[in-house]
């Protein structure tokens, strides 16, 4: 399967314990590649340098630059798709972009008017919660 994560869903992972670091764990220990673009890799980029996350960023002993490098070291890049306005936030368009560049079944965001778009030529659109569900059952029938 493969996979392409929100900006808001790898700042959470990184920076928090929740269920989207548990979903970084279960793509870590799944077939799933998860894919990336060096547009979101500089979203990422941008996102964790913005003051709010300096005291957190800190507090784990670490920097923006090394989340960036730790979350860069493992994707794999593509070049995002030009696609029409699918989303309502023009932004949301290099998340949908990249997903169908890299051919993801899935994107997984906590943005809900991304989530309102649903689908995007095959891939679904959808929560962390549901992206941990839908790996955990494709997981379980490969292994039987």
């Amino acid at each position: 399967m493969r996979v392409v994560l929100d900006t808001n869903v790898v700042v959470s992972a990184l920076l928090w314990s929740g269920v989207p670091r548990r979903l970084l764990r279960t793509l870590a220990e799944s077939d799933v590649l998860l894919f990336s673009s060096t547009s979101l890799l500089a979203e990422l980029t941008d996102v964790l340098s913005r003051a709010k996350f300096e005291k957190r960023i800190a507090l784990l002993h670490s920097t923006s630059e090394e989340f960036v490098d730790l979350y860069a070291g493992c994707v794999l890049i593509v070049r995002p798709i030009s696609v029409p306005r699918l989303a309502p936030d023009p932004d949301d368009d290099l998340v949908i972009g990249t997903a169908l560049a890299a051919e993801a079944a899935l994107i997984v965001t906590g943005d809900k008017p991304l989530l309102s778009v649903g689908t995007c030529e095959g891939g679904r659109i959808v929560t962390v919660r549901e992206a941990i569900e839908i790996i955990a059952l494709d997981s379980f029938r490969e292994s039987n």
